[in-house]
């Protein structure tokens, strides 16, 4: 087994092809098919089921994947150490969409004027996206809703955040959940964490909340609230920013419910230079 052979496993396991994959290798297809054959071989394990024209890792192969992708990261961060005292390489960071677009902006401007050299790429999405891009490697870290719960993470709380129900500009005060039983909502997919958030603060109280739309913005949230279609449940820093805010009414849940961490993590073991940079340039705003 060797770096090229990891590199070539990956390639196969990301695009589920052997021609995809040599061309991001940058080898021939018959070169590809023999060295994860040979890697396959050497482990005594299948590590890919083969279905007519593609891949699909096998059981084992998902558990391979994780220790390939960390094994090439720790050669890329060693070239890294040896080659000079300043960070570079790659740091793909996620995020939930209100902490990007409300926390970190500045953070991400500093950070790449003070890192010139290290790639940082931003994706976003519900924190079940991003705990998973964490898990699978996708993503070196992570910020999402807290508490952090998986054995495999580790990280710290970095942002506390109101939470309030948005609401037509003229509807009457919300204090408990029955008073809006039944009303329709505007939530992101169900592996949002502030979707389960608004859900279970329905259920704690014996209400039920109407129908569910899933949306992709808080945008599209707010404009569907100021239309008096429904209520949205968001953090009051990210109903701030946002231009129109005002044509819509703002009610904190009930203190147990007010107000949520947001965490920046990690797996655990796996911070990188790259990571320790940016939570260099973080450390002051906590």
């Amino acid at each position: 087994m060797d770096l090229t052979q990891l590199q070539m496993f990956n390639a196969v396991a990301e695009t589920g092809s052997i021609q995809a994959a040599a061309q991001l290798v940058h080898r021939v297809p018959s070169n590809l098919t023999t060295r994860i054959k040979q890697l396959e071989a050497d482990l005594g394990v299948q590590l890919f089921i083969r279905e007519s024209q593609r891949l699909k890792l096998a059981p084992a192969g998902y558990s391979f994947l994780e220790y390939s992708r960390r094994i090439l990261a720790l050669v890329d961060e060693a070239r890294m150490v040896v080659a000079g005292d300043e960070p570079q390489g790659v740091l793909a960071l996620g995020s939930l969409e209100s902490t990007a677009a409300v926390r970190i902006p500045s953070l991400l401007a500093a950070f790449n004027q003070r890192y010139p050299k290290i790639q940082l790429s931003l994706s976003t999405g519900p924190s079940g996206d991003q705990i998973d891009g964490v898990l699978e490697g996708r993503l070196s870290a992570a910020f999402v809703d807290g508490p952090l719960l998986h054995p495999s993470l580790e990280g710290q709380a970095v942002y506390k955040e109101e939470m309030v129900i948005v609401a037509p500009v003229d509807h009457p005060p919300i204090e408990t959940p029955r008073q809006v039983n039944g009303a329709n909502i505007y939530a992101f997919r169900a592996n949002c964490s502030y979707r389960r958030h608004f859900e279970n603060w329905f259920h704690q109280d014996g209400a039920r909340p109407g129908k569910i739309h899933e949306m992709e913005s808080y945008h599209g949230m707010l404009a569907c609230v100021v239309a008096g279609a429904g209520l949205a449940l968001m953090p009051r820093s990210m109903l701030e920013s946002m231009p129109g805010s005002h044509q819509a009414s703002a009610w904190p849940l009930s203190s147990d419910w007010r107000y949520l961490n947001t965490w920046l993590i990690w797996r655990r073991g796996a911070r990188t230079r790259q990571l320790d940079a940016f939570m260099g340039l973080l450390a002051p705003e906590l």
